[in-house]
């Protein structure tokens, strides 16, 4: 069986395939093949995450439709991102973040990873939620927009924990305040923004999709195995190495929180009239 990632090899999307092809394969007693193909659109199974739910408002023709084309057969994580800041910023705290750029309207730079990325629609999330003016500053991925964090050249972004603890724990970033509803394990002094800010939620997650004409017993056998490496220590332990906590739903909860998840961040890129490059 193949099972389509549509990133390059190394990203946690695809070390995250390639441990659950791993469990599947030994279980099923076939070969669960990972094939890398860059802007995937999905056939045999497909790895599935935030982009495609943002994808389907930030394009206005995608080539398929993400929620009727393919069918849900499991999810596996959920990813935390973090609000961030150079060490020199003045705030040190969420509500400070805020009175600041209250006080300084226009004049903080927040790097996003580019129109529909994570960070720009977690921080557009978080200016529509406080009344804040951020400046925003797209870069081509978070590498670029870290390095100029790091550097001072930008001042605040809202990035995925993975790509961010080890500069956090290195003292090159100051965490603010995490963007899911409970603290995480890997930095567990660090409160969520949404115990400042009231119902401000922000998350990313992974999942396996299949096409929409998928028999439903396939479906389920390949649930319950994925749900049964999910609730296994190792793979609780791998995953949280990679920032990610596991997130184990039947199909029809997976297919709920799609489409849930696909009307929330379409309506903050509507708002923000977010467009593509």
């Amino acid at each position: 069986m193949h099972v389509i990632v549509g990133f390059t090899a190394g990203n946690n999307i695809d070390i995250v395939a390639r441990l659950v092809g791993q469990f599947l394969s030994e279980r099923l007693g076939q070969p669960f093949i990972i094939e890398n193909r860059p802007g995937a659109s999905g056939h045999t199974l497909l790895m599935t995450g935030t982009f495609n739910a943002i994808n389907a408002t930030l394009y206005d023709n995608p080539s398929f439709n993400f929620i009727r084309d393919i069918a849900p057969v499991a999810s596996l994580s959920r990813t935390a991102g973090v609000m961030e800041v150079n060490p020199s910023f003045p705030a040190k705290t969420v509500p400070e973040f805020i009175a600041y750029a209250k006080a300084n309207p226009g004049k903080i730079m927040m790097a996003s990873g580019g129109p529909g990325s994570a960070p720009g629609l977690y921080g557009e999330l978080f200016k529509s939620m406080t009344g804040v003016d951020l400046a925003v500053v797209n870069y081509r991925g978070s590498p670029a927009a870290l390095s100029d964090l790091i550097a001072g050249h930008v001042h605040v972004t809202f990035d995925p924990i993975a790509s961010s603890v080890g500069y956090i724990k290195a003292g090159q970033l100051r965490a603010l305040g995490v963007t899911t509803t409970k603290r995480i394990e890997v930095l567990p002094d660090v409160p969520t923004i949404g115990e400042f800010v009231p119902g401000y939620e922000a998350s990313g997650w992974q999942g396996i999709g299949a096409p929409a004409h998928t028999p439903p017993q396939i479906i389920a056998i390949l649930n319950k195995l994925v749900n049964e490496a999910l609730a296994s220590a190792e793979f609780k332990a791998r995953f949280v190495d990679l920032g990610l906590e596991p997130y184990a739903t039947s199909p029809a909860e997976f297919g709920k929180f799609i489409v849930d998840y696909t009307q929330k961040w379409g309506k903050v890129i509507r708002d923000a009239n977010i467009k593509p490059n």
